[in-house]
């Protein structure tokens, strides 16, 4: 809870939420429903045509879930280590397997819950499991070559060998 009247500071507005950061230092993470909150008005909601269930539709809805301390989507920032999609009682199940980029991150539960809001509004959506694992350990050369780009980290380093 951030206390009425306090001084917050936007360190980055990204996929529809906001990160905070507090006079006390502590980063706090704003829904877009709640961004009245920090005194703007709330984006105009945007009346999108339902779509089709696809696996595109529900990758192209994990790359709007940010990573609040870091510019870059969770797709891209290579947290998601699995999307299984299969048929579940007349509809579709979709299990995903994530992590953190360190695993006494603070954010995984808010990018857990962000990431089940989002997937549970998909039409056929009838289950949802979305599991934090930590192995095998989150590296950066899990990132895609977008994302090491955006942060400006050295493509070509030997100190990023590719998993597989």
């Amino acid at each position: 809870m951030l206390p009425a009247g306090g001084k917050v500071r936007i360190t980055q507005a990204l996929g529809g939420s906001y990160t905070v950061l507090t006079e006390a230092g502590y980063m706090v993470r704003i829904d877009a429903k709640d961004v009245d909150a920090l005194g703007l008005a709330p984006a105009a909601l945007q009346e999108a045509a339902p779509q089709e269930f696809s696996e595109e539709l529900v990758w192209d809805l994990l790359r709007t879930v940010y990573d609040p301390e870091i510019p870059v989507n969770v797709v891209d920032l290579g947290l998601i280590y699995e999307c299984k999609i299969s048929p579940f009682e007349d509809g579709n199940r979709i299990d995903i397997k994530m992590t953190m980029t360190a695993p006494g991150c603070g954010m995984a539960d808010v990018l857990k819950a962000d990431i089940q809001r989002r997937l549970a509004a998909l039409p056929k959506v009838k289950g949802l499991q979305v599991d934090v694992v930590f192995d095998p350990p989150w590296h950066p050369a899990r990132m895609s070559e977008a994302a090491r780009l955006q942060l400006g980290l050295d493509l070509d380093s030997a100190a990023f060998p590719v998993y597989r």
